[in-house]
């Protein structure tokens, strides 16, 4: 449509005034209520009203009209565009910009995409309509007379159209009448008139306002339909305007779509004059009508508030190439002396050749302080691995034995430590776990570190004495427990620590197999950090690969600047160097601060064949290179760029080349490598003398890229990406690539997929994680007929790249820093390169810039945080911050959600120096990160809101239990996972009954905290670690035995407060053979109603003895209680206050699973009791089912407010913590009547990832602080958390 057809333009006047001849408050007002319309903030008949009321006193009322649909009669040149008043809107705004955020560049573009706005946007259409816009546009309009042409689209009826150039006047008041009295919802849109011929109806161009009514009457007496008068469209304007669009408009209930508009129905079904009173009809539509809606109304949700899905770009381009074929590497050469494992090689070496140096370790000024010869690296690693299997011991009994799980703690100074440690606990068949020295208690990254040693079942940590020293340290002067860390044994390797092994001690080297030799730990976008399994035979594969690719050879040097406890640094520094007796110089981090040119010093000084780096080395070389110009690089024969797989790597390379090409250094050395931390070393460019094809570099267009499609691109320069391969296939390897989403389809040839790689030479799983694994390494790509294209499993490497030309990798960023915005996916790393490019470019401290993306509804929003420099100003930070929105919106065509600019050195850290970016995500999504400068701009990506009344088209979820409710069907059974399958490090295979549990925790770890109990101020009123819990259930079991005379298999009922009382008598009764029933205990002050219910539950579960406290006992005895019950009829009753410290003789074991653990008894609303007995069998199934669904570990944190007597809230308060090791936070209820705000304030305060809680809970938390919200913002009693912080309520209503 040109123009809005609602009638009356934005800023002008209805009828014959002017737009200057309206005050400006009246224009304002008018242009207000065009903009609320057209953003759906207020209905069709809203605007109407309101805009009536507004001209009420400028026009001149006509008789037996309404007010309202005069405001929509127009003259011709009296209305003034919507674009006119919606300009006006804008410059409102603009002039109220804050002038200090103003910059002339920033100006010159805002205006200019303003101007665009405009073009585009204005006039507005319509875009929203009223919920009932889409039935039968018959509504309370005559037959169409008002466009007769085909081309507009208008709406035709059944009927001949005619012309009659005179009618009575009298023919309107009807119609004008049904539509007055007849409308209750219609929303008034606008037409056209003109005759049957398509001609606009005669209308005088100058008519005044005073003869507006005479001109509204003549233009309503030139339509009729053939027998019946035509009543007007009243709500058109004056004047025929030019071709438009007639907008629906709603109909009246019970005309069906498809009738003709001149008849109306009875209820019978007998056609009846148009002419019938409004309410006769109205009344017979409802009487027609069903009472209760048709059944298929209850399955169509009836949601208003509905996000605007993303329609596909119909220009978007599409991939048009063939499938593509598997992409096999050069097979693995055979090798005559080639050794059968890591080990043996180790062995070879170090007795043969004793002498050679395996590694130098340099200190922070480049001096050598050490080199670890074979000999040595054979004999300490040897000694490490007796002193490990032999001399530590826990009470008489090995504390490792083979295929346990060490960590190996050193820090990047330290190469050659490390390497002994290693090496050592594959001597001692032990699985070392490499992670960073922790340096405070809030290291970025810590805690999921953390949670990994917890899931591998790491107890001793391996360290040197200079790194434990420096390590943060407890009161007690012991290494401190880190949070979320399970508790370790720390223990140093150093020299003096070892024992000499006995002579006729030998360590076991063994062929590789498929046992698991290292975990490698990584950390995803997300932050969680899992452990990949290594097996000794991939790690074989790996070292063999490597040493064809490279063509490594005896005695090569090789300078490391990688960190070589992980990754490429591990791979060819540590493995494949021992496998080639190889000479490593490692150059530590710290080192290439204080001098970015010591690696090639170190090349120059040892001759060295190949270096080691990533494309950041590189470019700080060159910030440094001045200063010294008697370095050559003519030894190197390959220059490995372990980050190749880095699109943005390759201006380090050529920059780096142009530099150093005259010192020595040759194109073809350098060799960039792709690898990923599940598939190891995917693809490495060989040089042209190996064998390799020349290096490819292609450039691409990012718009193309971010459909998934490759499209070579040389004009658009600002939009594009310059990509060099990353060399050829690994030897015996497989490699193709899948569509990243889905199931795992073949790529086209021209399309941009995740890289996967079947080889010997790959990571075997995530370690306890079965789900993901199967994902991850054992996906199986199909055609695109879903035909398998082998059967063996390939490994997701999360690289996304193609193949191109001479069977060449490419890859174009990595599956972590995938943000998909609407139907696009961004490369996190593009837009950095974008920012960093923004003028003045040295406006970002040291180019530290982290980009993530954020959900906002359903859908992923970039997220830009920077550091600025320490004497940015604030003018200079936002002028900054503006410009790099204007540089991505034209590079990328994207909107940023947020961008935050911090003081330098504020983000967190990764061990080798970078940012840390998931910390700094979680950060901003707690609102922890604290920036300085933030310019938030929803309104240019948040391009999916809410579209208000519009209902949902599909069916939902919810409206499709309702309807089958409604139909009487029986709702589908839904299943759980099933938890047969258990892991192979569960505590369930061993322990099947929770007293065997606790035993096992008590000796295991014997200081870690079970519960915590909190009273009404918050604080702790009482904890239990396992050991103590342990003791405490010992001391009841023998009074049990010895004050009680009980027997096994008795029923014992217990009687106390909501704390760990109850808590240890239950695991006592367990101890004893008995069979425990929770209570609740009678409340004093209304004995009469509770004490029955004690007595009832006491008798029914035919209880022989009753634990209690001295108080309740003495309450159950007392007089008052005497009245309500026969206290003589009480069994035993035995208060557990003052017990002696006595152990149980011996712990009693059930002879059987089913054998009854405890009865859960609990009374519902109707007053009925209801008893259910629980097996062991059953009561281990359950904390099992509640472990793997809640994803509880010793490690996590969980607070429960619920009532602990029965059903879920007895299981959370006195099972799961026991089976599960997790730290229990206890919320009595009956403390939140003192203090309503105590649930929410203690998980804030211990930072509970899961609480669990009660509708009744819930309940009174939002009736007592629903008032308070600001009160307790102003006082910071309680956080207002992100929704990505947002607990786990597992409401209970009192049963499972």
């Amino acid at each position: 449509m040109a123009e809005r057809q609602r009638g009356g333009g934005g800023g002008g006047g209805g009828g014959g005034l002017e737009a200057g001849a309206l005050p400006p408050d009246v224009r304002e007002g008018l242009a207000e209520l065009e903009l609320e319309l057209s953003e759906g903030d207020i209905t069709q008949k809203g605007y109407e009203k309101k805009r009536a009321k507004l001209l009420a006193r400028y026009i001149p009322p006509i008789q037996g009209v309404d007010p309202s649909l005069q405001a929509d009669s127009r003259v011709p040149g009296s209305s003034q565009t919507p674009a006119a008043s919606s300009k006006q809107q804008k410059a409102r705004s603009a002039n109220a910009r804050d002038e200090r955020f103003r910059s002339d560049v920033h100006t010159e573009a805002v205006q200019a995409a303003l101007a665009k706005y405009k073009e585009r946007k204005m006039p507005m259409p319509s875009k929203r309509r009223s919920v009932l816009a889409h039935s039968s546009v018959e509504t309370y309009t005559p037959p169409d007379t008002s466009s007769a042409s085909e081309d507009e689209g208008s709406l035709r009826r059944q009927g001949r159209l005619t012309s009659t150039p005179f009618q009575s006047h009298s023919n309107v008041e009807p119609w004008l009448h049904r539509v007055i009295q007849g409308s209750s919802t219609s929303s008034s849109a606008s037409s056209t008139s003109s005759h049957a011929g398509g001609k606009p109806a005669a209308a005088s161009n100058t008519a005044p306002a005073a003869a507006a009514a005479t001109v509204l009457a003549d233009l309503m007496a030139h339509a009729q339909l053939d027998n019946h008068p035509a009543p007007p469209d009243v709500t058109t304007g004056l004047v025929e305007l030019p071709s438009r669009e007639r907008p629906q408009v709603a109909s009246v209930r019970g005309v069906p779509r498809g009738y003709s508009s001149s008849m109306l129905e009875t209820a019978d079904g007998v056609p009846v004059n148009s002419r019938v009173s409004s309410k006769i009809q109205q009344l017979l539509n409802t009487l027609k009508r069903p009472k209760r809606p048709p059944l298929k109304e209850f399955f169509v949700d009836d949601f208003e508030e509905l996000l605007e899905v993303h329609q596909p770009d119909p220009n978007q381009p599409k991939p048009e190439g063939s499938q593509m074929t598997v992409l096999q590497g050069e097979p693995l050469g055979v090798v005559s002396n080639w050794p059968p494992s890591l080990l043996a090689a180790l062995q070879h070496w170090g007795t043969t050749q004793p002498k050679a140096p395996c590694l130098t370790a340099l200190d922070t000024t480049g001096k050598a302080i050490y080199t670890l010869t074979y000999g040595k690296l054979w004999s300490r690693s040897e000694k490490l691995a007796y002193t490990l299997l032999n001399k530590l011991a826990s009470k008489s009994e090995p504390l490792l034995k083979p295929g346990d799980r060490v960590a190996l703690v050193f820090p990047n100074s330290d190469p050659v430590m490390f390497m002994v440690a290693f090496y050592g606990c594959l001597l001692a068949e032990l699985i070392p776990v490499p992670i960073e020295v922790p340096l405070t208690r809030k290291d970025a990254g810590s805690q999921q570190i953390g949670f990994l040693l917890g899931s591998c079942g790491v107890t001793l940590a391996l360290t040197t004495d200079a790194c434990q020293k420096g390590l943060p340290k407890a009161p007690t002067g012991e290494v401190a427990t880190f949070k979320g860390w399970p508790r370790l044994v720390w223990f140093v390797i150093d020299g003096k620590h070892l024992a000499k092994p006995a002579k006729d001690w030998h360590p076991p080297v063994r062929d590789a197999s498929a046992e698991t030799a290292y975990i490698e730990y990584k950390t995803s976008k997300e932050g969680s950090t899992v452990g990949i399994t290594i097996s000794h035979a991939s790690m074989l594969a790996q070292c063999h690969a490597l040493t064809q690719a490279c063509s490594y050879s005896e005695a090569e040097t090789l300078t490391n600047v990688l960190d070589f406890k992980r990754d490429a640094g591990l791979w060819h520094g540590v493995l494949t160097s021992v496998m080639n007796r190889m000479h490593v110089v490692s150059i530590p981090y710290a080192l290439m601060k204080v001098n970015p040119l010591s690696w090639i010093q170190k090349v120059c000084s040892y001759k060295a064949r190949v270096a080691l780096v990533k494309s950041r080395d590189m470019h700080w070389s060159l910030l440094a290179q001045r200063d010294q110009r008697d370095v050559s690089l003519s030894s190197l024969r390959m220059l490995i760029v372990a980050d190749g797989a880095n699109p943005w790597s390759v201006s380090s390379c050529d920059a780096f080349l142009n530099v150093f090409q005259s010192r020595g250094l040759r194109p073809e050395v350098i060799c960039p490598c792709a690898s990923s931390s599940e598939a190891l070393t995917v693809a490495i460019r060989r040089p042209p003398d190996s064998g390799g094809p020349p290096p490819g570099k292609t450039v691409l267009s990012m718009n193309g890229l971010s459909y998934g499609v490759i499209r070579v691109d040389t004009e658009e320069k600002l939009s594009v990406l310059t990509v060099q391969d990353v060399g050829q296939v690994m030897p015996g390897a497989s490699v193709c690539v899948v569509k990243v989403e889905g199931t795992p389809y073949l790529c086209r040839t021209d399309e941009v997929g995740e890289v996967c790689v079947h080889s010997g030479a790959t990571g075997a799983a995530y370690y306890g994680l079965v789900g993901i694994t199967r994902n991850v390494f054992e996906t199986v790509p199909v055609t695109a007929g879903g035909v398998p294209i082998s059967d063996q499993p390939f490994t997701r490497t999360g690289l996304l790249g193609f193949i191109g030309p001479d069977q060449l990798v490419f890859v174009v960023g990595k599956l972590d820093g995938l943000m998909a915005v609407g139907l696009r996916r961004h490369s996190a790393d593009d837009v950095v390169a974008t920012a960093l490019a923004v003028e003045p470019m040295k406006f970002v401290y040291r180019g530290r810039i982290a980009v993530f993306s954020v959900t906002v509804l359903h859908d992923d929003r970039i997220v830009l945080v920077a550091e600025q420099r320490p004497d940015a100003s604030e003018e200079d930070s936002f002028q900054w911050m503006s410009r790099v929105l204007q540089a991505i919106d034209s590079i990328h065509q994207v909107g940023v959600y947020c961008l935050a600019l911090v003081p330098a050195n504020t983000l967190p850290k990764a061990p080798l120096g970078g940012i840390h970016i998931s910390e700094t995500k979680q950060r901003f999504l707690e609102g922890t990160l604290h920036p300085c400068n933030v310019l938030m701009c929803p309104h240019t990506c948040v391009t999916n809101l809410p579209k208000p009344r519009q209902k949902q088209p599909e069916v939902g979820p919810a409206s499709m239990i309702v309807g089958n409710l409604v139909a009487g069907k029986r709702i589908a059974q839904a299943s759980g996972r099933d938890v047969t399958q258990l892991e192979d490090n569960d505590q369930a295979r061993k322990f099947l009954y929770l007293a065997d549990v606790l035993q096992w925790r008590a000796q295991t770890t014997p200081d870690h905290p079970l519960f915590l109990l909190l009273n009404a101020k918050g604080t702790i009123t009482s904890a239990a670690t396992c050991v103590q819990l342990h003791k405490r259930a010992e001391r009841i079991a023998a009074a049990l035995g010895e004050r009680g005379r009980l027997n096994v298999g008795d029923h014992v009922a217990l009687v106390y407060p909501p704390g760990v009382d109850l808590i240890a008598t239950f695991y006592g009764c367990l101890y004893a053979g008995c069979v425990p029933i929770t209570v609740r205990p009678p409340h004093p002050q209304n004995l009469a109603t509770t004490l029955p219910t004690v007595k009832m539950i006491v008798e029914v579960s035919k209880s022989t003895c009753i634990l209690t406290t001295q108080a309740i006992m003495k309450l159950l005895k007392s007089k008052e209680a005497g009245a309500a019950v026969d206290v003589k009829t009480w069994p035993t009753i035995l208060d557990t206050d003052d017990l002696p410290k006595k152990r149980v003789a011996s712990v009693f074991r059930p002879p059987s699973p089913d054998m009854l653990a405890y009865l859960d008894f609990s009374v519902s609303t109707t007053g009925i009791l209801a008893g259910v007995k629980m097996s062991h069998a059953a009561t281990s199934a359950l904390c099992r089912s509640i472990k793997l669904q809640c994803e509880l570990y010793p490690s996590r944190q969980i607070a429960v407010c619920l009532d602990p007597y029965c059903g879920l809230g007895f299981a959370l308060w006195c099972l799961c913590s026991v089976y599960s090791g997790h730290q229990s936070l206890l919320v009595p209820p009956l403390e939140l009547e003192n203090n309503v705000s105590l649930w929410l304030s203690a998980v804030s305060q211990y930072r509970v990832r899961v609480t669990f809680c009660s509708y009744s809970v819930m309940e009174m938390c939002t009736k007592g602080l629903g008032t308070q919200t600001d009160l307790l913002r102003t006082q910071r009693a309680i956080p207002f958390w992100s929704t990505e912080n947002a607990f786990h309520f597992l409401s209970t209503p009192g049963c499972l």
